[in-house]
């Protein structure tokens, strides 16, 4: 075990891709880092931990009901492992608003309870397909929707389902999920503790006043910002002008993390190009109705571009923007309704 500092290890962040693995500990210093290249180590597996230790699991249903009001259980383990792969089937109306909530290590309240739309990057249910990346895609319609986020649990794991309150009928719902034993958690280079928890922070149809902030998400511990959703709806697209904020570690003043709404989803001049899924980012929806209704939903990834914290962390977002009485857009905000999904690891 070696250890390096915060110059070697940004160093080894922003390297070759044959960097070691770095090692991000629960407990300890937090001045330091650990590389590992530990006895055992096999080619083509990180941190060197041995492939004698990794066992896939999952299961698939076919064709089971959702009955309206009821939590069906969709999958259940007990044990350590990693949830690496979901996959979700089927076709009625508010199939996008249909629930999936993660119960970890015997919560009784899920720490990811999520709609499937939502919860896949997409918001106004878009209907666009097919369309996909490494971590989430939409294939068909309506269903057909993949991600592989790494959803790591210590005792146990209890995935549910659950139709939407619009849905008064049953109806059959098809899915996979796999996941492997004593796998680690990785963004990009950086292996997570064993003790990180992913969990999901939801903000639905808030209503904001212009310039108004919008609170997204929030964690008192340590941990990584994984993944950003927003959706909103106005009417003018002004509100792009909005910037995105952090606040680490307590700090006053805030980590700008864009000039604007549309930057820090990696799109330019009101997404003037349309739709696109991306690895880091994508637009998955914008448009203007006959009521004159401007909406748009992205989402955004942070794992090759990491966004760390020590003791604590905010996230806001703003309903358009002025600085030094220059108000931006070529109209005044107006009044939003926002929808935010922030995934955020926590140890």
């Amino acid at each position: 075990m070696q250890r390096i500092t915060r110059a070697g290890f940004l160093k080894l962040l922003l390297g070759a891709s044959s960097a070691p693995g770095l090692i991000l500990s629960s407990g300890g210093s937090s001045d330091s880092l650990a590389t590992q290249a530990g006895d055992g180590q096999e080619a083509g597996l990180p941190y060197g931990r041995s492939t004698r230790n990794l066992k896939t699991f999952g299961t698939a249903g076919k064709e089971e009901l959702l009955h309206p009001g009821q939590e069906l259980t969709l999958f259940s383990r007990d044990g350590q492992g990693c949830l690496t792969h979901m996959w979700f089937g089927g076709d009625w109306p508010g199939y996008g608003d249909t629930r999936i909530r993660f119960y970890v290590d015997g919560e009784e309240r899920p720490s990811i309870d999520m709609q499937l739309f939502a919860g896949h990057g997409i918001g106004w249910d878009d209907p666009s397909a097919p369309w996909g990346s490494q971590r989430l895609g939409k294939t068909g319609q309506p269903s057909g929707l993949y991600n592989t986020y790494r959803l790591p649990f210590g005792k146990g794991v209890r995935v549910t389902g659950q139709l939407a309150k619009t849905v008064t009928r049953p109806q059959p719902f098809w899915w996979i999920f796999r996941g492997v034993e004593n796998f680690p958690v990785q963004l990009g280079q950086v292996q997570l503790p064993d003790t990180a928890r992913l969990r999901l922070q939801v903000r639905e149809d808030v209503t904001l006043e212009p310039f108004q902030m919008h609170a997204a998400g929030e964690s008192a511990a340590a941990g990584a910002l994984y993944q950003v959703m927003l959706a909103v709806q106005s009417k003018n697209f002004s509100y792009l002008e909005g910037m995105v904020r952090a606040y680490i570690d307590g700090a006053r003043d805030p980590l700008m993390l864009s000039s604007g709404t549309e930057d820090y989803f990696l799109g330019t001049y009101y997404f003037n190009r349309g739709m696109y899924h991306l690895p880091l980012a994508g637009l998955t929806h914008k448009a203007q109705d006959a009521q004159g209704n401007c909406s748009f939903s992205a989402y955004r990834f942070h794992e090759e571009d990491p966004i760390f914290f020590q003791n604590g962390f905010r996230l806001l977002w703003r309903n358009g923007e002025k600085k030094d009485g220059k108000v931006y857009g070529d109209a005044p905000p107006q009044q939003s309704r926002v929808t935010s999904y922030v995934w955020i690891y926590e140890w």
